[in-house]
C-alpha cells in the first residue's frame, strides 16, 4: 500500500487549491445572491414564499444533471461546479438572511432614520451588523456542505480531491479514498473554525451570551447612530 497520489491527478497542493477555490467561490456566490434576495423578501414579504420555493427546487436538481447542463455553456471548468453549488446554498442562506434582518429591532431602524440615515447607510451600519450572526451561521453550513459537494465534480473531471475517490475505484487503491476523506474533513473543520473566529471578531457582543446579544447588539447600533449624528453635527 502506497500513499502517493498518482501523478496524472496532479499534486497535493494543486488539488487542495482547486478544491478550496471551487468550494469557497460557490459559498461566496451563494452569499452574494442571497443578500439581495433576503433584502427583497424583507421589503416585499409576499416574495419570501416564491423565492424559498425556487431555492428549494434548485436544491432538488441532481448535481450531476446540473453539471451536464452547464457543460454546454461553461465547458469542463471550475465554473461548471461553482454555479450549481452556489445555487444550492440559497435554500439555506436566504432563510438565514431573512431571519437575521427580521431580528433587527424596529426601534433601532426608526432611530437610524430619525437621525438622518438613508436606507443604504442604515443597512450597512445597523441592519447587517445585527443580522450578521444569523447570516454567518448559514454561511458556515453552506461552506462545509460545499467542501463536501465539490467531490461530485470528479464525475466530470473537476472534483479536485474527489478525483481520488474515482481513482481509488479504478486502481483498486483504498488508501486514495482514505486520503480524500481525511483531507475533506480536515478542510471542513479548518474553514469552519476560520468562519467562527471571523464571526466572533465581527460580532463581539455575542461573546457574552444570548441575553447580552439581545441587549448589547441594539445598544451598539444605537450608539453608532448617535456617534454618526454627532459627527455630522460637528461637521456642520
Amino acid at each position: 500500500m502506497t500513499w502517493q497520489i498518482p501523478s496524472y491527478l496532479g499534486t497535493f497542493t494543486g488539488l487542495l487549491g482547486e478544491h478550496l477555490l471551487m468550494a469557497l467561490s460557490a459559498s461566496l456566490l451563494g452569499l452574494v445572491l442571497s443578500l439581495p434576495l433576503g433584502l427583497a423578501c424583507i421589503r416585499w414579504p409576499v416574495l419570501y414564499g416564491p423565492v424559498l420555493a425556487v431555492a428549494s427546487a434548485l436544491y432538488a436538481v441532481p448535481s450531476l444533471a446540473f453539471f451536464v447542463l452547464l457543460i454546454a455553456f461553461t465547458g469542463i471548468a471550475p465554473l461548471t461546479v461553482i454555479i450549481p453549488l452556489g445555487l444550492y446554498t440559497l435554500s439555506g442562506l436566504v432563510p438565514n438572511v431573512v431571519d437575521g434582518l427580521r431580528s433587527v429591532p424596529e426601534v433601532v431602524r426608526q432611530s437610524a432614520t430619525a437621525m438622518g440615515m438613508g436606507p443604504g447607510r442604515r443597512l450597512l451600519a445597523v441592519d447587517l451588523p445585527i443580522a450578521l450572526p444569523a447570516v454567518m451561521a448559514g454561511l458556515r453550513v453552506a461552506t462545509v456542505a460545499n467542501i463536501s459537494m465539490v467531490s461530485v465534480g470528479a464525475l466530470i473531471g473537476m472534483g479536485a480531491f474527489g478525483s481520488l475517490f474515482t481513482a481509488a475505484a479504478q486502481l483498486d487503491r483504498v488508501e486514495l479514498a482514505i486520503i480524500g476523506i481525511v483531507v475533506t474533513i480536515a478542510m471542513a473543520l479548518v474553514i469552519d473554525v476560520v468562519l467562527v473566529v471571523a464571526q466572533r471578531v465581527l460580532t463581539p457582543w455575542t461573546r457574552a451570551g444570548a441575553g447580552a446579544t439581545r441587549r448589547w447588539g441594539p445598544r451598539r447600533a444605537l450608539a453608532t447612530i448617535r456617534q454618526g449624528a454627532a459627527a455630522k453635527g460637528a461637521g456642520a
